[in-house]
Order: structure tokens, then sequence, then C-alpha cells
């Protein structure tokens, strides 16, 4: 049959703080692993070194009478004043009454539920701590991967003003080559203008006469604001129809009657018209109208037209 550290040590403890258990009664050493299963090894070898007294309190002296004390702040039952003493040092609870009901050590039966329950309770918390690490790692990895994102995005950023600045670099060299080649040009035609200038003094000197003056360079003519020219002035106007076929253009002498452009549709484009009227400057034209010319309705030079 496994020993009590054995079974200890396959409910998951590890050796040292089983041993640290079973250095003590069965009863003791489950309650001693349910009161230290949140302490750290350091924590209770160092509890251990301050205390003289051992989580179960100390022993019953010889010749003690058997009972019990019950806390009444927490149920709990104590074999002597001692324990009971040591509980209140330990957890602050001071309303105690005893009792006759004696304390009886665990039965086999008993050991092993309080183990069971143990083992549950062991297992319940890490359950609890495996969803904190996958909590807290999956917090990590997102602050991870938003400064991974923040670092990518700098990165970025600085390539895009990089590239900005090589494009205007480019941009600025090109703009000065342009401006030299312009230079040069300017000073090829200068020099070849000066030997022209040189070569026809020369002629002139072999020949006696007087150099030849170098031409100014012609002004630019001034420009000024062209005269329109008058209504009167014109000849034709080109009109433009908006009827139900669509919009039809014509261009017709400045004496063409309202009548006669009004025939010319029907014949034409085949289209009936009423009236016409026009909508800049707002006019109607109807058959009170027909009888006068273009130039006197001013629909000179050109006009829009609606035909009704």
């Amino acid at each position: 049959m496994a020993s009590d550290l054995d079974q200890l040590i396959e409910m998951g403890f590890d050796k040292e703080r089983a041993e640290l258990a079973v250095s003590k009664t069965v009863q003791g050493a489950l309650e001693w692993l349910e009161e230290n299963q949140d302490k750290s090894l350091e924590e209770i070898k160092e509890s251990q070194t301050q205390e003289a007294e051992d989580d179960e309190g100390p022993a019953l002296q010889p010749g003690e009478e058997a009972r019990s004390l019950v806390c009444n702040d927490c149920g709990k039952k104590f074999r002597s004043h001692a324990q009971a003493e040591y509980h209140a040092s330990k957890t602050q609870h001071v309303d105690f009454s005893e009792s006759t009901e004696e304390i009886a050590p665990l039965t086999e039966e008993q050991k092993q539920q309080r183990l069971t329950e143990l083992r549950e309770r062991l297992a319940a918390k890490r359950a609890v701590q495996s969803e904190q690490d996958k909590v807290d790692q999956k917090r990590n990895e997102e602050i991870r991967r938003k400064s991974n994102k923040d670092n990518q995005t700098a990165k970025e950023e600085l390539e895009r003003k990089q590239m900005a600045k090589e494009a205007a670099a480019k941009k600025r060299e090109k703009q000065e080559e342009i401006e030299a080649k312009k230079r040069i040009r300017a000073k090829i035609e200068a020099d070849k203008e000066e030997r022209r200038l040189r070569a026809e003094r020369e002629r002139a000197e072999r020949a006696g006469v007087a150099p030849p003056q170098a031409a100014p360079a012609p002004a630019a003519p001034a420009s000024g604001p062209v005269a329109s020219k008058p209504a009167s002035a014109y000849t034709e106007s080109r009109l433009r129809f908006q009827t139900s076929k669509g919009n039809i253009m014509k261009t017709l002498p400045v004496e063409t009657t309202l009548f006669e452009v009004a025939a010319a549709l029907k014949s034409e484009d085949g289209i009936d018209v009423q009236s016409f009227s026009q909508n800049f400057p707002r006019k109607v034209f109807n058959a009170e109208f027909f009888g006068e010319t273009l130039k006197e309705l001013g629909l000179t030079p050109s006009a829009s037209l609606i035909v009704q």
C-alpha cells in the first residue's frame, strides 16, 4: 500500500512540500497542505524558522485532560488550549467555547475523502491558474503585436519620407540640368552671333566701308484690347434651335425674317413652328414678330431659340 508521502506526491505536490506535510500527523498534514497551498516553499521555511511551533501547535501536556475547544468565528476544533491559542495568534480570532466532543483521529475513509477534496481543490486552482496564464499570454501577445505594428508604421513613415526626399532631390537635379542646358544653348547662340558680327566687321574693313551696326532687338508690340465688331457689321447669324427632335444649327443672313426661318425648319427639318422663345434675355417671338428680320430682333451674331 502506498505511503502518505507517495499519495501526496502522486497528487501532484512536489516532494519537498509533501515531506514537510507528512512530518506531522496525517490529519495535520492535510490541514497543513490546505493552509499553505498558496505559499511558496521559501515562505514556509522562513515561517518555520521564525516560529518555534509547527502548524499543529503545541502538543498536549502529560496528564492534560482530553477535550476540545471550538472557534466560534470559523468553527474549527482544537484538542488543547495551546492549539486554540496558536490559532488565535494566527487568525486574530478571539471567540472560543468548550466542547465535550472529543476530536477523533481520521479514519482511512476520511483520510481518502480529505485527500480527494484536496486533490480537487488543487486541480481547480491549477485550472484557474491555467486560464489566468492564457489571459496573460494573450495580453502579452497583443502588446507584442501592437508594438510590432507601431514599429512597422514608423518604419513605413520613415521610408515614405525618404522616398519623398529622394523624389524631390531628383526633380531638383532635373530642373537644374534643364537650366544648365538652356544656359549652354544661350551661350552658343551668343558666340555664333558674336562670330557673325566680327566677320561682317572684318569684311567691311576690307571693303573700306563703315561696319554694320547690330540690329536692336525688335520691341514686342504692345497688346491692347481688341475692339469688338459691332452687331451691324455682321451679315450672317448663327442660330441654335432647341426642338423636340433635338438641337438644330443653322447659319442664315441677318436680313432673314422669322417667317422665313420657320418655313426653313418646316421644309428642311419637318418641324412646325408656332413661336420662338429666348431664355437670356427672356423673350417670346410669336406670329406678330414673324415679319421682322434677325437683325431687327437682335438675334445676331448668334442666338439660341426654343421652338414651340
